[in-house]
């Protein structure tokens, strides 16, 4: 009886927390959090500490901010020739951080980093790491993507957010976290109101007639070289300048 006693205690306390596992990580994709991550811990305040005094040194300069992961990031090490080119004219603000999840880009947006300017366009690219880290559900990160537009909506309330479909990653169509993601882009392209939010998929300029990401474009099927930076900076031109002129 004492071991029928436990197995069922055992059974029940497992459908606990099959139960609890969604909700829980439905409220991480929307919960503010720093970075935690082991390899992030030493580096990633003070890039924060960094990010809130370029942007106190900008101010209402900044024509444009990235905000992102580490695809964002890769601007100042893997494209910063393109950014030079493309963005410094503008006064661009980069604020990718390598990992970063939408929680995490959440923090930092409650935490200063867009206080103090005034960009006409604010270019928002987050998830995959939600996808790849933890394979969430894609309603799940598109709920934290929606959280984190509607802060930059509060505290950006003049400036147009341009989402981006999260590129793809894998090398063919079928690679299971591309699919992932590609459900959340088709979540976030509904965020697009076409007044102050407007959503663009670029993906398809990564990607050969059959699908595949080329190792000449992302050498890690990821993270874009200077050829895949120099690709997205040329694709979104004529929609930033669209929506960075006057009104």
């Amino acid at each position: 009886m004492n071991r029928i006693r436990c197995s069922v205690a055992v059974c029940l306390a497992v459908l606990q927390l099959a139960c609890c596992a969604a909700p829980v990580e439905a409220a991480l994709s929307v919960t503010p959090a720093t970075l935690n991550e082991p390899w992030a811990v030493d580096w990633w305040m003070p890039r924060h500490e960094k990010k809130l005094a370029e942007a106190r040194a900008l101010g209402k300069s900044a024509e444009v901010v990235f905000i992102g992961d580490s695809i964002t990031h890769g601007w100042e090490d893997r494209g910063p020739e393109v950014w030079e080119r493309y963005y410094k004219p503008m006064h661009g603000l980069g604020l990718g951080f390598s990992g970063d999840r939408t929680e995490n880009v959440l923090w930092r947006l409650q935490h200063g980093e867009v206080d103090g300017i005034a960009p006409k366009v604010a270019v928002l690219m987050i998830g995959t790491n939600n996808t790849g880290h933890r394979k969430e559900d894609p309603a799940t990160t598109a709920a934290g993507i929606r959280r984190d537009i509607d802060e930059l909506r509060q505290r950006l309330p003049a400036t147009k957010i341009l989402l981006l479909a999260i590129f793809p990653r894998g090398e063919t169509a079928d690679d299971p976290l591309r699919r992932i993601n590609e459900q959340v882009n088709g979540i976030i392209a509904g965020f697009a109101d076409n007044r102050q939010v407007y959503f663009l998929n670029l993906n398809q300029e990564f990607l050969t007639a059959d699908g595949r990401l080329s190792t000449d474009i992302m050498p890690d099927l990821l993270h874009p070289n200077q050829k895949g930076y120099e690709i997205w900076a040329r694709a979104m031109a004529p929609e930033l300048k669209r929506l960075m002129a006057p009104n």
